[in-house]
């Protein structure tokens, strides 16, 4: 973090290949303290890049960092923001013009679709994502593998499972093939490597749904893997993608008319530890708990399992009732959530900003 502090401001002043430079660093600066568990003061690093911007890309790349911070934050969050919202023109007197170019806007659209969706507003979600399809398609050019991810999350919770497909598969084949050395512009949780991580796991979520076990296994474990290598294991990212596991084993249980209690148990109780879920006794006020939606959700289904257990209906009851008073999605009740049958509305983990949609 100093090298990168003095860098900037060696460079600061320096012209207009300076200025790129320094932008550069902030948001390398804003990932580094976001991965050290200061989100924020990655947020203030955020704010300070927009600011100082030297183009309409560092200033969107900045914006969708920062937003997505303020979604994963549990903050309220609105798809009428900009990402000329936080910039004081007084000091900066020229407004950088980012709708003029499709790739930005496209990606600006895309962040705002997401807020939609957090806050239930369907209707403008897909006035925000029906533009031209064409837009889609550039996938691995002008970075936009971001708003692709969020797009094809969108066409699953909304039930389009064939274009959510083809969405997860062009982020995927791009990310493995794309040189992620410097040269994108992206920060905090939007960075590459979290987009590879939500692209692997969300395509798991929509395989299991799909009945295609043996593939939504093998996605699954992949993106547990990455957030492992990326984060290392006791990071809440490996509780995110556990939970996603042990749903995908409750409906291949339930699609075959088995059980596997013993699993799914063990699976739900490490995410939970990981996820660092306070006791269902502790004073937390749960409307503060970090990265509710999750905890609720892998709460929820835990006390399912204990719910068909006789010696175990209280505990479960307990259970129920914790996840039931936390959760808060706009969306979907948590009963919604919990059942895989309602194909209307489809659940989707985003493992870059922790929420349901």
């Amino acid at each position: 973090m100093r090298i990168l502090e003095q860098g900037a401001s060696n460079l600061q002043g320096g012209g207009e290949g300076a200025a790129e430079a320094v932008g550069t660093l902030m948001l390398a600066m804003s990932t580094l303290l976001y991965r050290s568990g200061r989100r924020q003061d990655a947020m203030e690093k955020l704010k300070a890049t927009q600011q100082v911007a030297p183009s309409a890309a560092f200033r969107v790349a900045a914006w969708e960092a920062l937003m997505g911070l303020r979604m994963e934050a549990g903050q309220d969050v609105s798809s009428s923001m900009s990402p000329n919202d936080s910039v004081d023109l007084s000091v900066k007197d020229e407004e950088i013009k980012w709708s003029d170019q499709d790739h930005l806007k496209f990606r600006v659209d895309a962040i705002k679709g997401l807020s939609a969706l957090l806050n239930g507003e369907i209707d403008t979600a897909q006035t925000l994502f029906g533009g031209p399809k064409d837009s889609f398609a550039g996938v691995g050019n002008n970075q936009t593998e971001n708003a692709v991810l969020t797009y094809g999350e969108y066409l699953h919770c909304t039930g389009d499972f064939p274009l959510a497909t083809q969405m997860y598969e062009k982020v995927l084949e791009a990310a493995s093939t794309e040189d992620t050395s410097g040269n994108l512009l992206a920060a905090g949780n939007m960075a590459p490597e979290e987009v590879s991580l939500g692209a692997t796991c969300s395509y798991g979520q929509l395989l299991s749904q799909s009945g295609k076990f043996g593939e939504a296994e093998d996605y699954l474990t992949r993106a547990l893997q990455k957030a492992e290598e990326q984060f290392g294991s006791n990071h809440p990212k490996v509780g995110i993608v556990l939970t996603c596991v042990a749903r995908m084993y409750k409906l291949k249980a339930k699609s075959e008319g088995s059980s596997s209690i013993m699993v799914q148990e063990g699976l739900y109780r490490k995410a939970l530890e990981v996820l660092k879920a306070p006791a269902i006794n502790s004073e937390d006020t749960r409307s503060q708990v970090d990265l509710r939606d999750i905890i609720s959700l892998a709460r929820g289904e835990y006390a399912e399992l204990l719910l068909i257990q006789s010696n175990r209906k209280a505990e479960g009851e307990r259970m129920k009732e914790w996840a039931q008073d936390a959760w808060k999605n706009r969306r979907l009740t948590l009963a919604q959530a919990l059942e895989f049958s309602e194909l209307s509305k489809p659940t989707v983990v985003d493992t870059r900003i922790g929420r349901v949609i």
